[in-house]
């Protein structure tokens, strides 16, 4: 018995020793988006949402046209575009991350290609506790990089979001996502 015990303790200890303070690879912040890409059809999404076609990304925020509730899409091959809220859009609890804008797509870095979601405000200048809050919205270029204005960091969208020009600080927010397909359910959480 008194063996049993000793071994079950050393089994204990030796797990714990093999846990280190490696990165969360997901943040445990709000993001909360479902989209239904087979009833809007948006072509500029279905880019980003194509497993075929790694290396493509879109940024996803809100906005009003003509006074209507909206998503704006815009890729990194330069289209852009608009889809209205319809009923079942405007019933869902909607969080676009830290201030209202993610960014996703197919990293082209691993095969087969994993889809990816990152929230769009850079997270070494913003500050969702500051008073007021100011937002530091990133750019995306065409050859999938992020681009904060205010510190001038560069994130690679597809080597996991890790800094790769300017100073060194931390990796883009990064959040759970899957897609059907370029015209089936996107989903951010």
């Amino acid at each position: 018995m008194r063996r049993t015990i000793f071994l079950m303790a050393w089994l204990c200890a030796l797990m714990l020793s093999a846990c280190n303070e490696s990165e969360n690879e997901y943040t445990i912040g709000a993001c909360l988006f479902v989209f239904d890409n087979s009833v809007h059809q948006d072509p500029t999404l279905a880019s980003a949402m194509n497993v075929n076609a790694p290396g493509v990304f879109c940024t996803i925020t809100r906005g009003m046209e003509k006074g209507a509730d909206m998503f704006l899409f815009s890729n990194n091959a330069g289209q852009h575009s608009s889809a209205a809220l319809n009923a079942l859009d405007s019933r869902r609890t909607l969080i676009l991350g830290y201030n209202d804008g993610i960014i996703v797509g197919f990293g082209n870095m691993d095969y087969p290609a994993v889809f990816v979601a990152y929230d769009r405000e850079c997270p070494n200048c913003f500050d969702p506790q500051a008073i007021p809050v100011r937002s530091h919205p990133l750019s995306v270029s065409g050859n999938g990089m992020a681009t904060c204005a205010t510190c001038k960091r560069q994130y690679n969208l597809n080597n996991n979001g890790f800094v790769t020009s300017g100073d060194n600080g931390k990796r883009l927010t990064r959040y759970r996502a899957q897609t059907t397909g370029s015209y089936g359910v996107l989903s951010v959480n």
